[in-house]
C-alpha cells in the first residue's frame, strides 16, 4: 500500500481496517514513498502520528525528551510513577482481552501463570534531530539488494533505513522492516555497559550463566560520518567475561554487517587461559548461545538477531496489541527481585496498548535453520521486535520471547531492556535485563569508546595467556 494513503488511514478505526484476526491486510497499490509525509500524517520515524479511534492510543506529539547529561552521568529515569494500573490480564481474563494479545503471551499464561499489569499508553519514543533528518533522507536513497534485501541494502546511513514501509509488497515491506529492526536507535552511537548479568530458570532455580562488561559502537550512527564513509558494519560490540569464574577473561568482538553481500558478519573470540584469538564462525543463526545455556539460539536473541537472509519476511499488516513499554522500574530492580520461577516479576514490569507491526518469516527455499517460521511483533513507533514466536517444522510453537523496553530521555531514545525466551514445552526461560546485580556496578554510560577496543589485532595483542 502506497504510504501516502497509509498515512491518510491514521485516524480512522483500527477495527474497521482489520480482518478478522484483527491484523490489517496488505492493499496493492504502487510504491513512491513521499518524503515529506514524515512532517504530516508520519511521525519522523515513520509511524502513524495520530492515535486511535477510542483514544486509548494517543498521538505521538513529540516524545518525552530532558536535557542531555554527561557520558558519565546515570542516565535511568523513573517514568509515571504515580500512575495507576488500569488493569490486570491473566488466564482467567484473557479471552476478554485475546485480541490485544500474541499466542505467545497466551500460552504463557495458560500453561505457566503468566500475568500482567496494564497501564495507560504514552508514546515517549522521540531521537536526536540528525537521525530524523537522516531517516527522511533514506526514504529515496536505501536501496535494496537484488536478493530482496534479506541480503542487505547500500545507501541508507543515520537513520531508520525503510521509514515508509511498501505494503504493497509484502515481501518487500517485511524485509524492510527486519533491517529498520535491526539497525534502531537505541544505543546512541558509542555506549557502555559496566556488567550485563544473563540467567537461566531452569526448574524455577535461577542460575547466572554470563555477566560482562561491554563496550558498543554503532558506527552507522556516528553523527560525523557520511552514507559515503560507511563501511558496511554498523554495529561493533566487545564483551569482556567476568561472572562467574569460569567466564572471566574471555572475550568476543563481534562485528555486524548490513549488506552481507559486500561484508560478512564476523565474530572474533578469546578463550579464557589460552591468549589466542579465532574466529568463530558458528556464532550466528540457530547455533545454541551458551550464555543462555543452550535455551535459545543466537538468533532468538532480543526477539531476531543477526543476519536476516536465512528467511522470507513478509508484513501481515499492522494491529493495537498489548507490550511491554516505558518499563523503567527493571533497571532499578535488583536481579533477586525481577528474576522469578516461571517468569520475570510482572510488579517490575509495565504493558501498554501500542500499535505494532506483525511480520512473519518463513524459511527460505534451500535454507536450513531449526525455527522454521517465526511470528514478530515491532512496536510502530521504535522498529523494535518486542514480541516473537518461535515455530518448528511441524509449526509447533517451540519458544516464545518477550523484549520490554524503556525510555532514556537524555540521550534521546528508546532501548531494549534485555529479554525473556521459554522454552514452551518445559517452562524453563532465560532472562537478559539492565537489572542490579550487586556488588557489581551495573551504570551504563554514553561517551566515546576508544576505536581500539574493537579492532581484533589489538585484542590479539592484549589477551592473556
Amino acid at each position: 500500500m502506497n504510504r501516502r494513503n497509509f498515512g491518510l488511514l491514521a485516524g480512522s478505526s483500527l477495527a474497521a481496517a482489520t480482518t478478522a484476526t484483527g491484523t490489517r491486510p496488505a492493499i496493492a497499490q504502487s510504491y513512491n514513498p513521499d518524503p515529506s509525509l514524515l512532517k504530516t500524517t508520519l511521525t519522523p520515524m515513520g509511524s502513524e502520528r495520530a492515535g486511535n479511534a477510542d483514544g486509548s492510543i494517543p498521538p505521538w506529539t513529540g516524545g518525552v525528551v530532558m536535557p542531555p547529561l554527561g557520558p558519565l552521568d546515570d542516565q535511568d529515569v523513573r517514568l509515571f510513577e504515580d500512575e495507576q494500573m488500569l488493569y490486570r490480564v491473566d488466564a482467567s481474563n484473557m479471552e476478554q482481552y485475546s485480541d490485544l494479545l500474541s499466542d505467545g503471551v497466551k500460552l504463557l499464561m495458560t500453561k505457566f501463570g503468566f500475568w500482567m499489569r496494564v497501564f495507560p499508553t504514552h508514546r515517549t519514543h522521540a531521537l536526536p534531530q540528525f537521525v530524523y533528518d537522516n531517516t527522511a533522507l533514506n526514504v529515496t536513497r536505501a536501496v535494496m539488494e537484488p536478493s530482496g534485501g534479506r541480503s542487505g541494502f547500500t545507501g541508507a546511513y543515520g537513520g531508520y533505513p525503510f521509514p515508509i514501509i511498501n505494503t504493497a509488497d509484502p515481501y518487500v515491506g517485511g524485509t524492510q522492516l527486519i533491517w529498520n529492526h535491526l539497525l534502531n536507535w537505541q544505543y546512541g552511537w558509542q555506549q557502555q555497559t559496566d556488567f550485563s548479568p544473563g540467567f537461566v530458570v531452569i526448574q524455577g532455580k535461577a542460575i547466572l550463566v554470563f555477566g560482562a562488561f561491554n563496550r558498543t559502537i554503532v558506527p552507522y550512527y556516528d553523527p560525523n560520518g557520511s552514507a559515503e564513509t560507511y563501511d558496511g558494519y554498523f554495529f561493533k560490540l566487545h564483551s569482556w567475561g567476568k561472572q562467574p569464574a569460569s567466564t572471566d577473561g574471555q572475550e568476543s568482538l563481534v562485528w555486524h554487517t548490513s549488506n552481507t553481500l559486500q561484508n560478512p558478519d564476523i565474530v572474533w573470540t578469546v578463550v579464557s587461559g589460552q591468549g589466542r584469538v579465532r574466529k568463530a564462525p558458528d556464532e550466528a543463526y540457530d547455533t545454541p548461545n551458551p550464555t543462555s545455556n543452550g535455551l535459545s539460539n543466537y538468533d532468538d536473541s532480543s526477539g531476531f538477531y543477526g543476519s536476516p537472509q536465512k528467511y522470507d519476511w513478509k508484513v501481515i499488516g499492522k494491529k493495537e496489541m498489548l507490550v511491554p513499554y516505558n518499563c523503567q522500574e527493571i533497571a532499578f530492580s535488583p536481579s533477586s527481585e525481577y528474576v522469578q520461577p516461571g517468569f520475570p516479576n510482572p510488579n517490575v514490569m509495565r504493558w501498554e496498548k501500542h500499535r505494532v507491526w506483525v511480520l512473519e518469516a518463513t524459511l527460505h527455499p534451500g535454507e536450513r535453520n531449526t525455527t522454521h517460521r517465526r511470528l514478530c511483533y515491532l512496536d510502530e513507533d521504535t522498529y523494535v521486535m518486542q514480541l516473537a514466536e518461535m515455530y518448528d517444522a511441524n509449526n509447533n510453537m517451540a519458544k516464545t520471547a518477550i523484549v520490554p523496553l524503556r525510555r532514556n530521555p537524555h540521550l534521546p531514545g528508546t532501548m531494549t531492556n534485555g529479554y525473556a525466551l521459554w522454552q514452551t514445552s518445559t517452562g524453563n526461560y532465560t532472562v537478559i535485563g539492565f537489572m542490579k546485580y550487586p556488588p557489581y556496578d551495573t551504570d551504563e554510560y554514553f561517551g566515546p569508546q576508544p576505536k581500539l577496543a574493537f579492532d581484533p589485532q589489538q585484542m590479539a595483542a592484549s589477551a592473556s595467556f
